[in-house]
């Protein structure tokens, strides 16, 4: 087992490593032709835009894992299969549990390296190519979930941001209104400040600042330089809207998602990609699966051609509608984690009735 584990890894990973060459350089190709479009604007030179697109880069690997697996281990099965390769392990006693058993090793090293960049590689690589393109270009992080801005909750407040301004941490806001209301939701102040800056957990301090206080008696209006500002928000909750939820790493998703239901917020594109995030070791041990039937494969039953497009065809497929899956949960409020796994789900069953199948004939 343990040659025809080194021997068939060996050509699995050769296949998926040039599977990744091809695909990673075509989109590496189109970001650096879309980024052309927006050099010279500010300082965004040719050299921020090298660096841009290798910053994404990461994301693209991480996005392509699926694909590259399932089209890469198609590859390397019908080569190995056109050569008679794998009739010779059959005849030598090699059962298909077997094989599924021998391809699950094979997934372990490539399972690791999807969670190191899932986790640890693509969430602030993606961030900071996104802070490296707005600083080149003099621009703020405007936050545009809204005309006015971004509406955050915090306890009984809501926070009205209209920019972030960029610096390492994110840590400081710009043009900030602050709507504070009493226990039966009446209104008690609004209070705006030019700037605001994180200081520690649970604590900010506010510049130029002017409240505006409702009461029984009336309206009255102070105006200050600074004020100190006791809320439960941190730079992270804005940093996130640099990035989309898919790629962030799972513990920021459970962090956000937490905070938006804590705050009677919808929170459910952040659970859908959580769950994704989660449930992705387990789509690339199931595009193995998948792979594993094209092993009977014969010359004369079509090119390899032919096989290694039916596999980009099926890994288009999983990746469009499973993005599809995750945009009509969070629309129609469908359970997380159905709308995260049903592609890989499916997949699943159409694996297994493809072995079945084959074993069959």
């Amino acid at each position: 087992m343990s040659l025809l584990l080194r021997h068939l890894g060996r050509e699995i990973y050769l296949s998926i490593g040039m599977i990744f060459f091809a695909l990673v350089g075509l989109f590496a190709f189109m970001d650096f032709i879309h980024e052309l479009g927006e050099m010279g604007k500010g300082e965004y030179h040719l050299g921020y835009v090298l660096l841009f697109v290798m910053l994404i880069i990461p994301g693209h690997i991480y996005e392509l894992f699926p694909m590259a697996v399932l089209v890469g281990t198609i590859l390397a099965l019908v080569q190995m299969a056109a050569s008679s390769e794998l009739t010779v392990y059959r005849c030598s006693g090699v059962s298909p549990q077997r094989m599924i058993g021998i391809l699950f090793l094979i997934a372990i090293p490539l399972i690791s390296l999807s969670l190191v960049l899932g986790e640890f590689i693509v969430p602030p690589s993606d961030r900071m190519a996104q802070r490296l393109s707005l600083m080149a270009r003099k621009g703020q992080v405007a936050l545009k979930e809204f005309r006015s801005g971004v509406w955050v909750k915090d306890e009984r407040s809501f926070v009205n941001v209209k920019d972030v301004i960029l610096d390492s941490t994110l840590s400081n806001l710009s043009d900030v209104d602050i709507y504070r209301f009493d226990e039966n939701y009446h209104l008690q102040a609004i209070t705006n400040a030019k700037r605001a800056s994180f200081i520690t957990q649970g604590r900010w301090l506010l510049e130029e600042v002017r409240e505006t206080q409702f009461s029984k008696e009336g309206v009255s209006i102070h105006a200050q330089p600074r004020m100190e500002w006791i809320s439960a928000l941190h730079p992270s909750i804005f940093s996130v809207l640099l990035v989309v939820p898919e790629q962030m790493s799972a513990n920021e998703l459970y962090q956000y998602s937490n905070h938006l239901k804590d705050n009677r917020q919808k929170s459910a594109r952040y659970e859908i990609a959580m769950w994704n995030k989660l449930v992705y070791p387990f789509t690339l041990l199931v595009m193995l699966l998948l792979a594993l039937p094209f092993a009977s494969y014969h010359r004369r039953g079509g090119g390899v051609g032919s096989m290694i497009f039916l596999g980009i065809l099926m890994g288009l497929v999983f990746h469009v509608v499973g993005r599809l899956f995750a945009t009509l949960g969070a629309l129609n409020d469908w359970h997380p984690f159905v709308s995260a796994t049903a592609m890989t789900g499916l997949f699943l069953l159409m694996g297994t009735g493809m072995l079945w199948w084959t074993e069959r004939r």
